[in-house]
C-alpha cells in the first residue's frame, strides 16, 4: 500500500525539475503531441530553457506573477515550467474568459506581464490584440504575444522551501463563492503529480489524451504534470471534439483518458446515433471527475469500452485530488474512492465540534501536502476555510464506508434540517428523477454546457466550485 512517504520520496523542489528526473536516453521519447507535431523530452527541455531566458530578458523576476492566457498547447506547458525555473508565479487563465474577467484577474494579481497563447487560441489572440501585446516567436514553440511590462509590479518573496514557494495561482469561486486566487505551491502540485502517476501506474509507454484545460487544476496537476512526471506523452487538445476524440482512441494509441462525465455521455450519445465509432484498442485507464458520476452512465461506459470507469473527488484548494478509486480495485458503485496516500480526513458534525460516527454523514475536512497555501491577498477569506494547523474545510458533505471509500452527498450550505433529520438535496433530486439510462447525467451535462468550457463558442472556464463530487 502506498504511503505518504512513498509519494514524498524524491520529489523535486520545483516543477521544471520533473524533466530532470528522466535519464538522457529518454530525451528522444515523445513528450507532447499537438496538431500532428511531436516534441520530444529533449526538445521540451531546450524549449523551456530558451523561454525562461527570453522571459528574463523581458523583465520577469522571481516572485513576479505572470498571467498565461491560453488553451492547451505546448507553449502553455513550456511556460509553466519556464516560470518555475525563474521562481515566478504562473497565473493560469482560460482564454475563453471575457476581457473584463481577464482584466479583473490581471489587476488583482498585479501581473508583471501577460503571455497570450495566440497561435493556438483565437480567443487568446483577440485578448492580445485588445491589450496591445507584442508578437514573439521562439523556435519550436512558435508564435505568441506578450503584454506590456507592469513597472508597478512588486515581486513576492522567493522561498527556497517548496512547501512555501508558490508555483501557480488559479482563480476560482472557492468554497465561499467570491472569486479568489488559490496559491498552489511546488510541493502541492508535485505531490499530486506523483500521487496520480503512481495510482494510475503511468509510465513512459503511455499516451495521455489531454483535453481537460490546463487552466483548470484537474488538467494542470492530475493530467499534465502527472504525465510529465512519469515520462509519458501528452496528446494536447485545446477543445473537446467528440469525433476527434473517437478518432484518437481508434488510431493514435491513446492509453489513458481523463474527462468529465458529460464528455462520456456525449460519446455514447453520438455512438448510439451511429455518428461515430467507439473503439479503443490501447486504452487501459479511464477516469471521470469534475462533477457527480451517474451510476447508469458509469455502467454504460464500462460496457462500451470493456474497462472500468474510475472516479474521484477534489477541489482547487487541494490541488485538486482528495480521493480516487484504485486501478487495481475498481468499484461498481459511484464512490469517489479512498483518500489519496498521505491525506488525512475527518467528518465533522453540524457544529463542527466532533467527528461523526462511522458511516454517518459529516462535513469533510482534509489535511495534507496538497492543501493550498491560501487565497492571494485575502487572509480573512483564507482563515474561513483553512485552520492554523492545516485543516481545509471543503464545504462538502460526505460519508465514509467501512473500507475507507468516500461518498459525496452534497454541500454543507445545502443541508436542510427538518424535524431533527438531515435532508440532502442531491438525494431528493435522485429520488424525484426516475428516468432511465443516463438522463440524470444529461442533467449534469446541461449544467456543464452552461459552463461551456468545451464548446467552440465558449467564453467561460470550468468554475472550480463544480470540481466537487465525481
Amino acid at each position: 500500500m502506498l504511503t505518504r512517504e512513498d509519494v514524498l520520496a524524491g520529489l523535486p523542489t520545483r516543477l521544471h525539475q520533473i524533466l530532470d528526473r528522466h535519464p538522457d536516453i529518454h530525451d528522444c521519447a515523445p513528450a507532447l503531441h499537438e496538431r500532428g507535431e511531436t516534441l520530444s523530452y529533449g526538445e521540451l527541455r531546450v524549449a523551456v530553457a530558451s523561454l525562461a531566458e527570453r522571459l528574463a530578458l523581458d523583465g520577469i523576476r522571481g516572485g513576479d506573477r505572470v498571467m498565461l492566457v491560453a488553451e492547451n498547447c505546448g507553449l502553455l506547458v513550456a511556460a509553466l515550467l519556464a516560470l518555475s525555473q525563474l521562481d515566478a508565479w504562473a497565473v493560469v487563465v482560460n482564454a475563453r474568459l471575457s476581457p473584463g474577467e481577464i482584466e479583473n484577474i490581471r489587476q488583482h494579481c498585479g501581473a508583471r506581464r501577460v503571455l497570450y497563447g495566440s497561435s493556438v487560441s483565437r480567443d487568446a489572440a483577440a485578448h492580445a490584440e485588445q491589450a496591445g501585446a507584442e508578437v514573439r516567436v521562439l523556435g519550436c514553440l512558435g508564435g505568441y504575444h506578450l503584454g506590456p511590462l507592469n513597472e508597478d509590479c512588486q515581486p513576492e518573496p522567493v522561498e527556497a522551501d517548496p512547501t512555501r514557494q508558490v508555483a501557480a495561482m488559479i482563480y476560482t469561486t472557492g468554497t465561499t463563492g467570491a472569486p479568489k486566487g488559490v496559491m498552489l505551491t511546488h510541493r502541492n502540485l508535485l505531490y499530486i503529480a506523483h500521487s496520480a502517476s503512481l495510482l494510475r501506474q503511468l509510465g513512459s509507454s503511455d499516451r495521455v489524451y489531454a483535453v481537460l484545460p490546463i487552466s483548470h487544476v484537474y488538467g494542470l496537476s492530475a493530467v499534465c504534470l502527472a504525465s510529465l512526471f512519469a515520462g509519458a506523452a501528452l496528446q494536447l487538445e485545446s477543445r473537446f471534439d467528440p469525433e476527434e476524440l473517437a478518432r484518437a482512441l481508434r488510431e493514435d494509441g491513446v492509453t489513458l483518458m481523463q474527462g468529465v462525465p458529460a464528455m462520456y455521455a456525449r460519446l455514447l450519445e453520438l455512438a448510439d446515433a451511429g455518428r461515430l465509432e467507439l473503439k479503443a484498442p490501447h486504452l487501459r485507464f479511464m477516469y471521470a471527475g469534475g462533477s457527480p458520476l451517474d451510476e447508469t452512465l458509469k455502467h454504460a461506459v464500462e460496457r462500451r469500452f470493456g474497462i472500468p470507469l474510475h472516479n474521484g473527488y477534489g477541489l482547487t484548494e487541494s490541488s485538486p485530488t482528495v480521493s480516487q478509486t484504485r486501478i487495481d480495485e475498481p468499484r461498481r458503485d459511484t464512490s469517489v474512492g479512498r483518500p489519496i496516500p498521505g491525506l488525512e480526513i475527518r467528518l465533522l458534525d453540524n457544529q463542527r465540534q466532533h467527528e461523526v460516527a462511522p458511516g454517518e454523514v459529516g462535513e469533510l475536512w482534509v489535511r495534507g501536502p496538497n492543501v493550498m497555501k491560501g487565497y492571494y491577498r485575502a487572509p480573512e477569506q483564507t482563515a474561513e476555510v483553512l485552520t492554523a494547523d492545516g485543516w481545509l474545510n471543503t464545504g462538502d458533505l460526505a460519508r465514509q464506508a467501512s473500507d475507507g471509500a468516500l461518498f459525496i452527498v452534497g454541500r454543507s450550505k445545502e443541508l436542510i434540517i427538518r424535524s431533527g433529520f438531515n435532508v440532502y438535496p442531491p438525494e431528493v433530486r435522485r429520488c424525484s428523477m426516475p428516468i432511465p439510462a443516463w438522463c440524470s447525467q444529461r442533467w449534469w451535462g446541461v449544467r456543464w454546457r452552461a459552463m461551456k468550457w468545451w464548446l467552440p463558442s465558449s467564453r467561460s472556464p470550468i468554475p472550480m466550485a463544480s470540481m466537487r463530487a465525481g
